[in-house]
């Protein structure tokens, strides 16, 4: 009964989006000196989201192996593309470390919500098992 809440499933999936961001805006960071790198960042999880759901509500047909279902995976990370219409430095790099410093902390916000709604779904697990 218990094995498939999908609010722990979300709360998984909002912490992984969050660290697939932060490892976006790290190799931006990272990168800020290279010549003609462009900076990159993950949509946002909203978005992916509702690409998962097949644009309607409750989520869409589940992947268990590769290759099943398509070619998507159980559990994928999206990419990270690069953003477009960014301003470019005399060396072709489109990297703000000011903007990059603005995501970290969006970011750890999202992953922050991610646990907070996990606890607090555990917590509200554990108080209607103990009433049995």
């Amino acid at each position: 009964m218990f094995e498939n809440l999908e609010v722990f499933r979300m709360a998984h999936a909002m912490a992984r989006h969050a660290g697939t961001r932060q490892a976006a805006v790290a190799r931006n960071i990272a990168n800020a000196d290279t010549p003609g790198y462009a900076a990159r960042d993950v949509a946002p999880f909203s978005e992916v989201l509702r690409g998962a759901q097949g644009g309607h509500g409750g989520f869409g047909l589940r992947a268990t192996r590769p290759g099943h279902i398509g070619h998507a995976a159980a559990g994928s990370r999206p990419a990270a593309a690069p953003l477009r219409d960014l301003p470019a430095d005399p060396n072709g790099n489109t990297v703000s470390l000011e903007t990059e410093m603005q995501r970290a902390v969006e970011i750890g916000r999202q992953h922050n919500r991610a646990v907070t709604i996990y606890k607090s779904s555990l917590d509200i697990l554990r108080n209607a098992v103990r009433r049995r």
